[in-house]
């Protein structure tokens, strides 16, 4: 019997339009733009200058605090803005524009195609080649991986590491490509992080309609102890750090608890790539895999993509946007947000790209809620929407702090299964926004 979490979640229509779909090299734009926050935490300081030279994978941008991490060209020109642009929110953030030239990278990458898998590095060595490569979490929470390496002396120690391979949001295959492209690449990777965090046991969890990607990686670790694929139920949103824990391991994080605190440390596998390039290669974090698809487009892609390429360069490369085309979602349509200007650039934690026709894009009129309770059943973490929707409009901030409105992952379940079509989600992002408000003028002593 395939494992899953027990709580909540639903069946969500794959549409895995691009999964057949290699992923293509895409061709460098004319100029890019890379934010200098593009992770959770304190945003890096630039230390090029109007006018300088730069190459690609040089760092342009460090890293300022704890929970921080560099920035790097991803690409060979001339730095010609340092200013505030949008970013795929909306709002404006401070941006490096580089009208590219070339890509002439620095001499410490290797460039080769040959795969390495000898792991020579310590462990020390280990976590600051991450932590050079400014590698971030690449299923979209973009927390800098280097840090969950970095197990405090009173923390619990490690027992597991996680892989999470599940890609569960619809319409998204970067992760299951990667996984069929390089899977030798990623078992180093978890072998290296292995390592770093001095675990015996790894498990990568699969959902069971990636059937190849599991077949391929069952193959890959027969020789290998410590390794385990787990094919999981399909069932969204078993991609929550949460639910796949409680899935594989059968153990539940505590509310306002880390993964650590049930042995636990997940990375995903998009993120374990790229450890196995900044450990293995000395190369940055300066590209990642993007799909672009959405049912009016010809031939929905899977795309390798540098940092600060706008986005509209990759609906060139798919034919162009469709003029029944309603809304392009930066991410899949149940976390994902609509683009205001598609010429913001593509950044560490940009997954997909999906376009949605007029016919669909529009939101049914919001009804009154008739206390069906639906909302309830799928929640993943047993948490009431309906009633966390109430007290978020009404302002009352105490009390959603109480009803855990900060457990809320924002998978957005509750807003899919709604039958009268009421924004649950829109409103507890909102909530949620007001709670940490309060909490921090309280820890400010306002």
């Amino acid at each position: 019997m395939l494992k899953t979490f027990p709580k909540g979640g639903l069946h969500v229509p794959d549409n895995k339009l691009s999964e057949k779909e290699a992923i293509q090299s895409i061709n460098l734009p004319k100029t890019v733009q890379i934010p200098i926050a593009q992770h959770i935490g304190a945003p890096a300081k630039i230390i090029v200058e109007r006018n300088d030279k730069v190459r690609t994978g040089q760092v342009i941008a460090k890293s300022s605090g704890f929970i921080s991490a560099n920035i790097h060209s991803p690409v060979t020109g001339t730095v010609t803005k340092i200013d505030t642009f949008l970013d795929s929110s909306g709002y404006k953030n401070p941006m490096v524009s580089i009208r590219v030239e070339e890509d002439n990278w620095i001499e410490e990458v290797d460039l080769s195609t040959e795969v390495n898998s000898e792991i020579t590095v310590s462990k020390e060595e280990i976590l600051q080649r991450i932590q050079n490569a400014g590698i971030v979490g690449l299923g979209g929470a973009t927390f800098p991986s280097h840090i969950k390496l970095m197990v405090p002396e009173h923390a619990k120690a490690p027992e597991i590491l996680l892989i999470n391979g599940v890609e569960c949001e619809p319409y998204l295959t970067a992760d299951h490509r990667l996984m069929l492209e390089k899977p030798d690449e990623i078992i180093i990777g978890v072998q290296i992080l292995m390592k770093a965090l001095g675990v015996s046991r790894a498990a990568i969890g699969i959902e069971n309609n990636k059937k190849d990607a599991i077949k391929i990686l069952s193959e890959r670790i027969k020789n290998i102890k410590g390794i385990e694929i787990v094919p999981l139920k399909v069932k969204y949103p078993q991609g929550g750090e949460k639910q796949l824990i409680k899935a594989i391991i059968k153990k539940e994080v505590p509310a306002g608890k880390l993964p650590l605190e049930v042995g636990a440390v997940v990375y995903n596998v998009g993120t374990t790539f790229a450890v196995y390039e900044a450990v293995q290669k000395n190369k940055p974090l300066i590209e990642r895999v993007v799909t672009v698809t959405g049912k009016s487009l010809v031939k929905p892609s899977n795309f390798w993509v540098r940092i600060g390429t706008p986005i509209e360069h990759l609906l060139q490369a798919v034919g162009g946007v469709p003029e029944n085309t309603g809304k392009i979602i930066n991410g899949g349509p149940m976390m994902g947000k609509a683009l205001k200007d598609y010429t913001v650039p593509v950044t560490k934690g940009t997954s997909g790209i999906l376009l949605i026709p007029k016919e669909k894009s529009n939101r049914r009129p919001m009804q009154p809620c008739v206390r069906c309770a639906k909302c309830v059943d799928v929640c993943p973490m047993g948490l009431e929407p309906f009633l966390l929707m109430a007290l978020s409009d009404n302002k009352l901030v105490e009390r959603s702090k109480d009803d855990n409105i900060l457990s809320c992952i924002e998978c957005g379940s509750c807003s899919y299964i709604c039958p009268s079509s009421r924004p649950l989600l829109d409103y507890i992002r909102l909530g949620k926004a007001d709670v940490n408000k309060f909490l921090k003028s309280q820890k400010d002593g306002k």
